[in-house]
């Protein structure tokens, strides 16, 4: 072998690990987040944690993917470590696909059938089929994700043959075989897979690699095998890598991760290697073939699987004895922050656009509570009530504060048009949100003092109160659920709503300022009264401003001011809701 087979080999690594990376990130975007969504929510029984976990990393082709995501799911309290174990456990298994799939390069026969089943005669097809729907589909993301998985493929297999070329003129290189007859001995040929794993962080990728070498002929099952039990060791790397930082239960995840590989590892290497000391297999002496790597590959994964299952309980205690909670302290004594929007997340990035949003619906549900807390202040004070409308802004500070920055950081990655608009609506909203929390504190605080000064409305000023804070409490309702359902036909009923608040603030300022002309109110009243209605009336902007952007994500050319004159101008729908809610909010008719 000489060096430019060398750089031929390099060449085809490249290729190879570019191709595996181009088709997960295809699949993953295909899947649109919703094997993370499923993974989240049907884990309620290990069972179905460990079949999920096999079939997410069957779909996204990397269990190094799906273990990381575990570990996010327990440092959010998604999920409960005792159900990672069964994920964890599946995750191995559905890994073994891949070497599956790379065993196609081994096919070897001159009948018709067999010659297209090799991947070196499908996969420039798929690979001409993935460019044309790539360059051709530019709007239709579905048709553009296939094509990244079918070229994503084609370079994968590519990158197979040519290092299998160049590795080729190894079968009469004593060196090489020499080598491996060094990676036979059990505990050096289980350092080698391990380490190189860890270094490419895939198992999959390096099982290829194996598998790339066996093809020429020069590898022994004697060494295959151990680098095989290595390779399951050295993938652990990247979920405990992953877990730095995090709090105990997800370095608990990834604990679970190593044990599992190690302690199955370790039985089936004590158990194979002392039966082959009795009985020396014939195979050991065999060279190694791509299906049979494969073969072995699964079969110790789902053996591993099998045996250890019903002991899943014990390796979480294990995990715990490893990583303990500190004296006099138990597991949920953490200290959790309102939101945590883990940054392992990011690398899938439909799914971290869903619990963003799902994070910011429970912002706006906890600022509809605190402005609702606050408007029932200004009927009847109440200390504790004032409390919890301070506590509500707080957290809904840090609700924005989170949400704000994750996504910025998840901007940067490769979204889809969708979940592009959605990110948009979701920075324009959650600064709405936040302000109508802050314009709570504000009602609150005018209520206080308007209570601590002894003062007290007319009976007229009251009853408009009574009607301008009911129209607030309709918009504020109506503005949430638009906001979590994305429903435009609701959205359409804000902006009305909006405007009749709009027509109250000013209707009732000018109607105090005769009451104050007669010395029927205190100029203190008076301008309480002013920042209590200029507060409702940013807060129905803000919520119109909300509604807006919920109709703005199917038109990229939205203009607010030009929909504003069109609606109030043309639109009869928007005039009807209009005319019902003025009836609705109606002021008291005005006496003498």
């Amino acid at each position: 072998m000489d060096i430019f087979s060398l750089f031929t080999m390099i060449g085809g690594l490249a290729f190879f690990l570019y191709g595996m990376s181009a088709m997960g990130k295809g699949l993953s975007k295909m899947a649109g987040g919703r094997m993370e969504r499923i993974l989240e929510r049907l884990t309620s029984k290990k069972i179905y944690g460990l079949l999920l976990g096999a079939a997410v990393t069957a779909v996204i082709q990397s269990s190094s993917a799906t273990t990381v995501m575990v570990v996010g799911f327990v440092n959010s309290g998604i999920m409960k470590l005792s159900q990672a174990v069964g994920v964890i456990m599946g995750a191995n298994i559905g890994t073994t696909i891949t070497s599956w799939l790379l065993s196609l390069t081994g096919i070897e026969g001159s009948t018709i059938l067999l010659k297209l089943l090799k991947p070196s005669s499908f996969s420039p097809l798929l690979a001409g089929i993935g460019i044309i729907l790539i360059l051709s589909n530019n709007d239709n993301e579905k048709k553009h994700d296939i094509g990244e998985i079918l070229v994503g493929f084609a370079i994968l297999m590519f990158g197979m043959e040519t290092m299998s070329d160049a590795v080729a003129p190894l079968a009469d290189n004593e060196t090489f075989r020499h080598l491996f007859v060094a990676f036979s001995n059990p505990l050096i040929g289980m350092l080698a897979g391990a380490v190189l794993t860890a270094v490419i962080q895939s198992s999959s990728a390096s099982v290829g690699i194996l598998q790339a070498l066996c093809l020429s002929g020069a590898v022994p099952y004697s060494a295959a095998i151990p680098i095989i039990m290595g390779q399951n060791i050295g993938t652990c790397i990247t979920s405990i890598i992953s877990s730095i930082g995090a709090n105990r239960n997800a370095r608990r995840a990834s604990m679970i991760h190593l044990y599992f590989n190690v302690i199955g590892t370790t039985m089936f290497m004590i158990i194979f290697y002392t039966l082959n000391a009795f009985l020396h297999f014939p195979i050991m002496n065999e060279q190694a073939g791509v299906v049979g790597i494969a073969v072995i590959h699964s079969l110790f994964n789902i053996t591993a699987a099998m045996v250890l299952f019903p002991f899943s309980d014990k390796l979480v205690n294990l995990a715990t004895l490893t990583i303990p909670d500190p004296v006099g302290k138990s597991t949920n004594t953490d200290t959790e922050p309102v939101v945590l929007l883990d940054e392992r997340f990011l690398d899938s990035p439909a799914f971290a656009m869903e619990i963003c949003k799902n994070a910011t619906y429970k912002m706006a549900k906890e600022v509809q509570s605190g402005l609702r807390l606050s408007l029932e202040l200004l009927e009847t004070y109440d200390v504790e009530k004032a409390q919890k409308v301070v506590e509500y802004e707080q957290r809904v500070d840090e609700y924005e504060d989170v949400i704000d920055s994750y996504l910025v950081k998840l901007s940067s990655r490769d979204l889809s048009r969708e979940d592009s608009q959605s990110l948009s609506i979701l920075l324009h909203s959650i600064s709405d949100f936040e302000r109508i929390s802050d314009h709570s504190i504000g009602i609150a605080e005018r209520a206080k003092l308007i209570h601590d000064e002894g003062m007290a409305f007319s009976k007229a000023a009251t009853n408009e109160i009574g009607v301008i804070s009911s129209a607030v409490k309709e918009i504020i309702d109506t503005t949430v659920n638009v906001f979590v359902s994305g429903n435009q036909d609701a959205a359409g009923e804000v902006v009305p709503l909006e405007l009749v608040v709009n027509r109250l603030t000013k209707e009732i300022k000018r109607r105090h300022v005769k009451r104050l002309r007669k010395g029927k109110c205190t100029i203190e009243l008076g301008l309480s009264l002013e920042d209590i209605l200029t507060v409702l009336d940013r807060v129905a902007d803000h919520c119109a401003n909300i509604a807006l952007a919920i109709l703005e994500i199917h038109d990229d050319e939205y203009n607010t001011h030009a929909y504003m004159d069109t609606v109030e101008r043309n639109d009869s729908s928007f005039k009807q809701s209009l005319s019902i809610y003025e009836s609705r909010f109606a002021l008291p008719e005005k006496k003498g």
